[in-house]
């Protein structure tokens, strides 16, 4: 009977929570049929099965959360006759006997003890003496009553209204962290379930307000009071909590999201992995802006999008790492993964709340017009939190692009478990030295940008590497680029 399992989620995913199954034990279910939806601080998705047959078991269930690859489900080949009789048993069993012989026993009286330690008889000439002072003492303390424990600290309630409520933990997260009444919130999911896309859609129609880590500042009244009820407050009171932010203090405290904390655990954990070190190359993109220009206009008629630099750059990085498919690997156990499929990822900003990295399946198969609609839609989809598992799954190579915001060089952080990532910064026109025809020079204003890429140095070397940007920088400044349009 094969197993269902929590799946992978993405590359910096570690766990899920199951908030639905759509199918009940012995009930039918075909191969690729969805089976139950899972939530992650990242997506929602509906997660088909992998087999076909009869659910026999479900082992975790809703509103649980489980590492990736625990044991969810099994299913059972064939007409799920025997799930059902299993099924039916559980519902209607007795209780078994071992239930009721694992309850407790009762505490045995404690045994007398040995006659030689029993009180005995005191001789009638024996000299009777006082207790000393510390014997007194020691008496009074074994009979004092025990000192109270100091009370635990409170656990943090919910929010009201979510008490009792149909929500996923990432949904219920969302809502206490941001102070929202859920009554607000109009669900689009089954039944009329809010979603994470719900609340997120709320908070942005209200300008974002309320969100975790934004308080209200202290009015003059509470600021006066605060320090004579810290005055008032009995030496006996409870664990003082952690510092607040407070109004006119240099420094606020503001807690980590969930995608705040994963991408921060990921990024630390690259760079505790991998070697980095960074290649970086002035590009001219004079040919490449004389076709772009040439055709933004009918391009976007069509398309519905912007042509930027990107998918040329992205064109460009999938045929350079045909000449050093090295770059397009992973490490392994002592030993160096080589992937055939180029599977372009692209890390997407969300709204400064965090990022996510998509994933262009099969880039290599790809011209340059199909490959900028795919990025124009994986990065909608990440913006309107519509991306599923498979979008931001399995790449092979990333490419960040912080360019629009007009910087000079960076050094990106590798995207485990990759080798290498591409910084695709401003590009600006400049002053260049160029050849003319007749073997003379000029000077001419062209657009330039610098490219970085940082790579693993466990992987290959510098020598390598370099040659491999030269090869993007070539095929970016001599490519036909009106023949990929």
């Amino acid at each position: 009977m094969p197993d269902i399992t929590m799946p992978q989620l993405g590359e910096t995913v570690t766990e899920g929570t199951i908030t639905r199954w759509f199918k009940k034990v012995g009930e039918k279910v075909s191969e690729d049929e969805p089976l139950f939806e899972v939530s992650t601080d990242k997506v929602d998705s509906e997660v088909p099965s992998s087999a076909s047959g009869v659910v026999a078991e479900i082992l975790v269930q809703e509103g649980e959360t489980v590492d990736v690859g625990a044991r969810l489900a099994v299913i059972e080949a064939g007409d799920g006759k025997a799930a059902a009789a299993r099924a039916g048993a559980g519902a209607g069993a007795a209780p078994e006997a071992g239930d009721q012989a694992g309850a407790a026993p009762a505490e045995a009286p404690a045994e007398p003890p040995p006659a030689e330690e029993q009180a005995r008889p005191v001789p009638e000439d024996a000299e009777v003496r006082p207790p000393s002072a510390e014997a007194e003492a020691a008496t009074a303390e074994q009979h004092a009553a025990p000192e109270a424990p100091e009370p635990a600290p409170e656990p943090p309630q919910p929010r009201a209204g979510t008490a009792g409520r149909l929500l996923s933990p990432v949904v219920r997260r969302l809502i206490n962290e941001n102070d929202l009444d859920p009554d607000q919130i109009t669900g689009t999911g089954q039944d009329g379930r809010i979603t994470r896309a719900d609340v997120l859609a709320y908070l942005d129609r209200n300008g974002g307000r309320a969100r975790a880590g934004q308080r209200q500042p202290a009015t003059p009244a509470a600021a006066q009071a605060a320090p004579a009820a810290a005055q008032a407050e009995p030496a006996a009171a409870k664990p003082a909590p952690k510092p607040a932010a407070k109004a006119g203090a240099a420094s606020e405290t503001i807690p980590f999201s969930n995608i705040r904390r994963r991408t921060a655990e990921h990024m630390v954990r690259s760079k505790a992995t991998s070697a980095h070190v960074l290649v970086a190359a002035e590009v001219d993109y004079a040919g490449v802006e004389r076709v772009r220009a040439a055709a933004k206009g009918e391009f976007k008629a069509k398309e519905g999008f912007s042509l930027t630099y990107l998918p040329f750059i992205s064109r460009a990085v999938i045929d350079a790492l045909a000449d050093f498919p090295h770059v397009n690997s992973s490490v392994g156990d002592d030993a160096l993964i080589v992937h055939s499929r180029v599977n372009l990822a692209f890390a997407v900003d969300l709204n400064f709340e965090g990022l996510i990295v998509p994933v262009v399946h099969d880039a290599d198969g790809m011209r340059l017009r199909a490959l900028a609609r795919s990025v124009a839609d994986l990065a909608r989809k990440a913006r309107s939190r519509e991306l599923t598992a498979d979008d931001i799954s399995g790449g092979t190579f990333t490419i960040t692009n912080p360019g629009p915001f007009g910087t000079f060089l960076t050094f990106p952080v590798i995207n485990q478990p990759q080798v290498a990532i591409l910084s695709t910064d401003g590009i600006r026109k400049k002053p260049v030295a160029i050849e003319l025809p007749d073997g003379t020079d000029a000077v001419a204003v062209h657009p330039v940008g610098m490219l970085g890429l940082a790579f693993d140095h466990r992987a290959f070397d510098g020598a390598y590497a370099s040659a491999f940007l030269g090869r993007v920088k070539e095929i970016l400044e001599t490519r036909d680029w009106a023949a990929e349009l």
